[in-house]
């Protein structure tokens, strides 16, 4: 009685209390077999009983860390925040994995964040780092895991040094890479403002030449993730991808041998260097790209819209200081209308 997608099995156990067998859930845990029973030989009744009980069997049974963390990833498991935490638990564990959670001081916070910085680490990282214990911890109290999250003391925030580039920059940008994939890459991220991962992931089938729309929403992705839109496809990304599709040799736009392009990072930061630009990293397209339409004018909501955002304040913040029309009302009240006649002559 397996169900796609579900972690465990619901299947039958002859007992003297059951002759038709009493059901039973089996699961994997660790290279592990488990199977329990469910006191019941009513399949209905079965299929009602198993999420409870699978989930009580995957409760920790101490407070620590190193457990709380293990049983928030299987909660999570299909967020592909989880597989980022596999990378972030290495730094971590040594410092918190034998900790009780609820024994956590500012001071261990502290000492955290002191010895990631001898190592070079910037504050940004830690603050993701420690914002990561926070969560799991905030987790287990939702889950009465733990009565009370200590405070999770994490570096002051850094203030982002996220910079734009220009449409001559993007072209610049575009030339001076080397490889078909990357400079698609530069082009197709400028034109749709989306994430590096929507980019990365985008597969032919998503482009619609016909109605002129790229769907950056991954199908595959059944877990909550950050928005992900569907965009027009303007005339020049049109071309450049038609010109592209006519070499396609896998299902991805984006690609490199017949497989999926993993990362540009080293690629954009290699033709940023050739192009005499700073440091350019992918989500650098997508912000600059946001940039240039508020300063063309565009709307707030579309500027959210395009880029999948549900909180239209966070483009505001973000974006409305680039819009030719910002704060423009208020310079206006502040007008003088009685200048003097040699004051007008030193102006021009």
């Amino acid at each position: 009685m397996r169900r796609d997608k579900r972690p465990y099995d619901i299947g039958r156990l002859k007992t003297p209390r059951f002759p038709r067998g009493e059901c039973t859930l089996t699961f994997y845990q660790e290279g592990k077999r488990h199977r329990l029973r469910l006191g019941t030989d009513n399949e209905a009744e079965a299929e009602r009983r198993a999420p409870a009980l699978y989930a009580e069997a995957l409760r920790p049974t101490g407070t620590s860390v190193r457990e709380l963390w293990d049983a928030y990833c299987r909660d999570k498991k299909g967020n592909p925040s989880v597989a980022i935490m596999a990378h972030q638990w290495k730094a971590l564990a040594p410092w918190f994995g034998d900790m009780n959670a609820e024994d956590i001081r500012i001071a261990d916070c502290r000492a955290y964040t002191a010895a990631r910085r001898e190592r070079g680490i910037k504050d940004g990282t830690i603050i993701t780092e420690l914002g990561r214990i926070r969560t799991v911890l905030n987790w287990a109290v939702k889950h009465s895991l733990i009565e009370k999250a200590p405070h999770i003391e994490r570096p002051r925030e850094v203030k982002s040094a996220t910079g734009h580039l220009t449409l001559q920059q993007v072209r610049a940008l575009a030339n001076a890479c080397t490889a078909p994939h990357l400079k698609l890459f530069v082009w197709l991220a400028y034109a749709t403002a989306g994430r590096a991962g929507a980019i990365l992931d985008l597969t032919w089938d998503r482009c619609d030449f016909e109605r002129n729309k790229i769907d950056l929403e991954n199908p595959e992705i059944q877990v909550a993730h950050k928005g992900r839109a569907v965009v027009p496809m303007n005339r020049s990304i049109k071309l450049r991808l038609l010109a592209a599709r006519e070499g396609a040799r896998s299902e991805y736009v984006i690609e490199w041998a017949k497989q999926k392009v993993g990362s540009v990072k080293k690629g954009l930061a290699s033709a940023a260097k050739a192009a005499g630009l700073p440091h350019v990293h992918p989500h650098m397209l997508r912000h600059s790209a946001a940039v240039r339409q508020a300063e063309e004018g565009v709307s707030m909501e579309e500027i959210a819209s395009y880029l999948g955002h549900s909180n239209l304040n966070v483009t505001r913040r973000i974006y409305a200081r680039f819009s030719p029309e910002a704060l423009s009302k208020g310079a206006n009240a502040l007008e003088f209308d009685d200048l003097e006649p040699s004051e007008v002559r030193r102006s021009a």
